[in-house]
């Protein structure tokens, strides 16, 4: 996982769900400390990915502002995103935005 002096820590895993399509996973907690780097790792999974881009963010346990800015950035780039699994922290952020047009958040 990636941290920053004593910052945040999360690391970015591709991989495949369930039904074998492709998925990103963000685990640990997302914040301006470290989304930076978080976003770096991104960007080359992003320009393969499968259209819609999906994340599980089921392991992701903390995400501020940046966090969701960096989502944004990431949408604005591909499209929608689908959120899969997030924790109640994470969904209750993305709700309470409104974004859920362009952060399409499943169960």
């Amino acid at each position: 996982m990636e941290q920053v002096d004593g910052g945040a820590s999360a690391a970015v895993a591709p991989g495949v769900d369930e039904t074998g399509l492709p998925i990103i996973r963000i685990i640990g907690e997302l914040d301006i400390s470290n989304v930076a780097l978080i976003e770096d790792q991104l960007a080359a999974l992003v320009d393969d990915a499968a259209r819609p881009l999906t994340f599980d963010l089921s392991s992701l346990t903390f995400m501020d502002s940046s966090g969701l800015a960096m989502l944004l950035r990431t949408a604005d780039q591909t499209g929608p995103i689908v959120i899969r699994q997030p924790t109640g922290t994470v969904r209750r952020i993305i709700q309470a935005t409104g974004l859920t047009d362009v952060l399409r958040v499943e169960a």
